[in-house]
């Protein structure tokens, strides 16, 4: 393999040879003065390529002038464009082949830094996302290298990826085999996988990511970063990463990120805030700095003025500065627990920390899985710092948890306009209002008006006998799946790219189904929790029925003598 190195990628490389930091730009399409026509976040502003390249010029331009080393195009989405079929508009319904957005972003941003007379001087990076880690993946690089034949850029950057898998490698040949030196960056802080809330997901893994970064270096990456996380979860990673390899490192975290309302920034972090945590990671050894989703010019500006004649350090955190970013809630700066019934974090369990809850008249206080979802979301801090949706809300009790283990923002969701009320007051009655909506929706045809990391739903599952509804309009739930079903099949629009559902499915439900179902909709599922408990009275009228169920399918329930119990198990569920 030969390395393609420009004058410009040389003066990179010197630069770090000299111990100078590389400045990076921030984010790209953030800076575009208006929204994106897509509810897709991975495509943010990829069209404006086409239909306002000028706009997009202007963004480079002020990072350019802003004394960036590296440009990033704004081709972010270009995986995500040929994982959907390969087109998207030019903004007025007319299609334009991908392989012009990829021309288009190397051409608009040469054109910026010679317009700021910074030629061979400021390098283009041509940015990919890490859909790009797909099954053609290797396949798609070799039409990208087609594509940029005419204008080769200085570097790739292969960025926002996750998970580390065979694939992935397969990819990462590909795209050195064309020559253009290659950066990787992921989303990742000591905590594992980590999202663009600081949200963590994932077991524990060791040093894998370590030993990855080995091998990365080994294959010929020139570098490797990470991206697309909180500024307070940058902590520890340089470090942690420089004892397995000798590559450059860097980072650039994001602040700020996109809800269907528009972006939503970090107003509060302003460029001398940016720089004095830019000089906290180059204490650490970062060779390379900038910024992403939210960071804008001048917080880059002030970096690079910090940054100008510093020397990567050594300097290695004892304790990833966020370690108590998920002690939220009730849980925050309370006293460690008193001796006597606890649980393994030294939390009081006598009594247990439940939430005020009150039932309004009609509105069942509990169901089958109630109580386990609870029990989940309060151990495992469930949703801090995230978008959650409640399906089913009932009286409320998995909102005000979520909202209370310190949410963003948490939307119930009930048919029955009681339930939602219910929700609301009891967010009150807990002072968590502020953080919660409610909205009274027929699942059936409620369709998600926006992307949440988090969705729980924990709704009635009880087969129905066709002979006891031949007046009803609703479709006759027979299996007792039908609103589980209904969940399922909105999933997909309804969780972020990196966001999960908990769902109690009970043991009536046919596994088979479930599996399938979700199969065919691109996610898979894993127990996270389960529980054995009576049989609810609400199930006993159609007993010849439930009957009926287990025999035809692989539904099933507890018979104990003459007792009989459900089991109900707490399912995650991501995309696949």
């Amino acid at each position: 393999m030969t390395v393609q190195t420009s004058g410009a990628y040389a003066g990179i490389q010197q630069a770090i040879d000299a111990q100078r930091c590389v400045v990076l730009d921030g984010g790209v399409a953030t800076e575009l003065p208006t929204r994106h026509s897509h509810d897709d976040e991975r495509l943010w502003g990829i069209e404006a390529l086409a239909s306002r390249p000028e706009t997009v010029r202007d963004v480079h331009r002020r990072y350019v002038s802003a004394g960036v080393d590296v440009v990033t195009t704004n081709t972010w989405g270009l995986p995500t464009v040929l994982s959907g079929g390969g087109r998207i508009g030019d903004g007025r319904g007319r299609p334009v082949h991908w392989m012009e957005f990829a021309r288009s972003g190397v051409r608009v941003a040469r054109e910026a830094i010679a317009e700021e007379g910074r030629e061979g001087e400021c390098a283009v990076a041509f940015s990919l996302n890490g859909d790009l880690d797909a099954p053609a993946g290797a396949e798609t690089v070799s039409l990208l290298e087609r594509a940029l034949s005419d204008d080769v850029p200085d570097l790739i950057v292969l960025e926002t990826l996750s998970v580390l898998r065979p694939s992935l490698d397969e990819v990462i040949e590909a795209l050195l085999a064309t020559g253009i030196p290659l950066w990787l960056s992921f989303r990742r802080c000591r905590h594992g996988l980590c999202g663009v809330y600081g949200q963590h997901w994932g077991g524990p893994e060791g040093d894998a990511f370590g030993r990855a970064a080995r091998r990365f270096e080994e294959l010929g990456v020139a570098a490797l970063l990470v991206n697309c996380i909180p500024p307070d979860h940058v902590g520890g990673m340089v470090s942690y990463l420089r004892d397995f390899t000798d590559m450059p490192l860097g980072v650039y975290p994001n602040l700020g990120y996109y809800t269907d309302a528009g972006w939503r920034s970090q107003s509060e972090i302003g460029g001398a805030e940016y720089a004095a945590m830019a000089l906290g990671w180059r204490a650490e050894g970062a060779q390379i700095v900038g910024g992403c989703c939210g960071t804008r010019p001048e917080h880059i500006g002030a970096a690079r003025d910090a940054l100008a004649g510093t020397l990567p350090g050594r300097d290695r955190p004892a304790t990833p500065p966020h370690a108590d970013l998920f002690r939220a809630g009730a849980d925050a700066g309370a006293p460690a627990a008193p001796s006597g019934l606890a649980d393994r974090r030294g939390r009081a369990l006598h009594p247990v920390p439940f939430p005020a809850i009150a039932a309004h008249p009609g509105v069942a206080a509990a169901i089958p899985g109630t109580y386990l979802m609870w029990r989940h979301l309060l151990e495992e801090r469930v949703g801090a710092q995230q978008r959650c949706l409640d399906v089913g809300s009932g009286s409320g009790l998995q909102t005000v948890q979520l909202a209370l283990n310190g949410a963003a923002h948490v939307h119930a969701i009930d048919v029955d306009e009681r339930a939602v009320a219910n929700t609301l007051d009891n967010a009150f009655r807990n002072g968590v209002a502020e953080s919660v909506t409610g909205e009274a929706a027929d699942l059936y045809p409620w369709l998600p008006g926006e992307r949440y990391e988090i969705v729980v739903a924990n709704l009635p599952q009880v087969p129905v006998d066709p002979a006891s509804q031949l007046s009803s309009h609703r479709p006759i739930d027979y299996w007792g799946r039908g609103l589980v079903d209904q969940v399922l099949a909105k999933l997909p629009d309804a969780l972020a790219e990196e966001g999960r559902a908990l769902v109690t499915l009970t043991s009536l439900l046919s596994q088979t189904r479930t599996s399938e179902l979700l199969g065919e909709l691109g996610l898979r599922a894993e127990v996270v929790a389960w529980e054995v408990g009576p049989q609810p009275p609400a199930y006993r009228p159609g007993e010849e029925h439930l009957a009926h169920v287990e025999e035809l399918g692989d539904g099933y329930r507890l018979h104990v003598g003459g007792d009989t119990a459900l089991v109900t198990y707490l399912v995650e569920i991501r995309r696949a």
